[in-house]
C-alpha cells in the first residue's frame, strides 16, 4: 500500500500533456506577438523616414533667405515631437499652434528673428501676424503711458466747468445744427412750456426789493380798510 501512495503521489505531481485547445492558444500568442513586432518595427521605420524628411525641410528652410519662419502642416503628436527635436539640434526655435489635435502645426522660427510675446498671443488666437499693426499698437501703449505719468506728475487737474451739451453730441448732430437747436425753442403749448428768456428776471436788486415793499405796504392798507369797514356796523 506503501508503494502504491509514492507511485499515485509521484504521478499526481507530473504535468500532464496539453491538450489540443492550449496548444491552439499557445499558437495564437506566437502570431499576435510576431504581428504587434512587425508594427512596431513598421513604425520605427516610418519614424526615421519622417525624421529624414523633416531634416531635410528644416536644412532648406536654414539656407532660404527672406524666410524668417516656416508653418508646417498638421502633425501627429510623435510627428511633432520629431520636428521640435530636428528643430532644437539645427539651432532653431519650434512652437506648436492650434486648439485640437487634428489641427496643431509647428511653426520654425531663425534664431535672429524669435517671436516675441505678442506674435506667440496672436497665433495662439489663430490670428496672422501683422508687424506693422503691432509697432502702431505699441507706440499707442506708450503715448499712454506716457501721457498717464505727466498727469501723475502735475497732480490732479482742477475742476473744470461742465460740458456744453453741444459739444457733447457735436458728433452725433453737427456744429451748426448744434448752435441752431441752442437759438430755436417753439412751444409746446399742451406742457405751457415757457421760453427761457421769459423767465429771466432782469431787474436790479433794488428795484426788486422797492416792488416788494410796495406789494406789502398796499396789502397792510387793505387788511386796515376792511378792519375799519367791518366795526362801522353789524352785517345784514
Amino acid at each position: 500500500m506503501a508503494e502504491l501512495d509514492l507511485l499515485g503521489s509521484i504521478l499526481n505531481s507530473m504535468e500532464r500533456p496539453p491538450a489540443a485547445a492550449d496548444g491552439e492558444t499557445r499558437r495564437r500568442a506566437r502570431e499576435q506577438a510576431a504581428r504587434m513586432k512587425k508594427l512596431q518595427e513598421q513604425e520605427k521605420r516610418q519614424k526615421v523616414e519622417f525624421r529624414k524628411r523633416m531634416e531635410q525641410e528644416v536644412s532648406q528652410f536654414i539656407q532660404a533667405t527672406g524666410e524668417p519662419r516656416r508653418r508646417f502642416q498638421p502633425m501627429t503628436k510623435i510627428e511633432r515631437s520629431i520636428l521640435h527635436d530636428v528643430a532644437e539640434v539645427a539651432g532653431l526655435t519650434s512652437f506648436s499652434f492650434g486648439d485640437d489635435e487634428d489641427s496643431r502645426y509647428v511653426m520654425v522660427f531663425k534664431k535672429e528673428f524669435a517671436p516675441s510675446d505678442e506674435e506667440l498671443e496672436a497665433y495662439r488666437r489663430g490670428e496672422e501676424w501683422d508687424p506693422a499693426r503691432a509697432e502702431e499698437r505699441r507706440r499707442l501703449r506708450e503715448l499712454a503711458a506716457q501721457q498717464e505719468e505727466a498727469e501723475l506728475e502735475s497732480g490732479p487737474a482742477p475742476p473744470g466747468p461742465p460740458n456744453d451739451y453741444k459739444d457733447k453730441y457735436r458728433h452725433l448732430i453737427g456744429c451748426e445744427a448744434a448752435k441752431a437747436a441752442a437759438r430755436t425753442m417753439e412751444a409746446n403749448k399742451a406742457y405751457g412750456c415757457v421760453p427761457v428768456a421769459n423767465k429771466r428776471d432782469t431787474r436790479s436788486i433794488e428795484e426788486a426789493m422797492n416792488e416788494i415793499r410796495a406789494k406789502k405796504r398796499l396789502r397792510q392798507a387793505e387788511d386796515e380798510g376792511g378792519a375799519g369797514g367791518g366795526a362801522g356796523g353789524p352785517c345784514v
